[in-house]
């Protein structure tokens, strides 16, 4: 929490009251079970994550994140915003993704995370931010074109 006091003090350094107010005042949004959601998505993946506060279990389609996620860089990703913010042991993470492969699922998961940490704690938005992680990675596979082997690689020429 004291980088977040920290982060908001910096912003009125630079003028930013407003902004700094604004985030204070904006309400968590959290359920009648004590959990906040948010919606992540990368390439063709969408995640569907709920955070509740807890032992800092992260759970994805029914598995643990070991289980699932096998290579150390995704777990990674997905950790990344709780790192960011100082809630790694405080909050349990329980979420769904489907479509894309691993590496487009993780982003996704870890965009739904830093969304429901943000719906949960409000305060936490300027600090996750300057990451990147509220932002939704636009990049998408190339649709193929008609008359050509994939999306821009031609058919091989010959001459004879």
């Amino acid at each position: 929490m004291s980088d977040t006091v920290e982060s908001l003090e910096n912003l009125n350094d630079l003028g930013g009251e407003a902004v700094a107010e604004t985030v204070i005042n904006v309400e968590p949004k959290i359920d009648e079970f004590g959990r906040a959601y948010g919606t992540g998505r990368r390439k063709s993946a969408v995640a569907r994550v709920w955070i509740k506060p807890g032992t800092g279990k992260i759970t994805i389609n029914g598995k643990d994140q070991a289980e699932y996620f096998a290579r150390p860089v995704l777990r990674m990703i997905i950790e990344q915003p709780l790192i960011a913010a100082e809630r790694r042991d405080e909050f349990d993470v329980i979420c769904t993704v489907k479509g894309s492969g691993l590496s487009g699922q993780a982003g996704a998961v870890r965009h739904g995370i830093s969304r429901a940490l943000v719906a949960y704690e409000p305060a936490i938005r300027p600090v996750l931010k300057p990451y990147g992680f509220m932002t939704r990675d636009p990049r998408v596979v190339e649709r193929k074109k008609y008359g050509r082997a994939k999306a821009r690689r031609s058919f091989q020429f010959s001459k004879r």
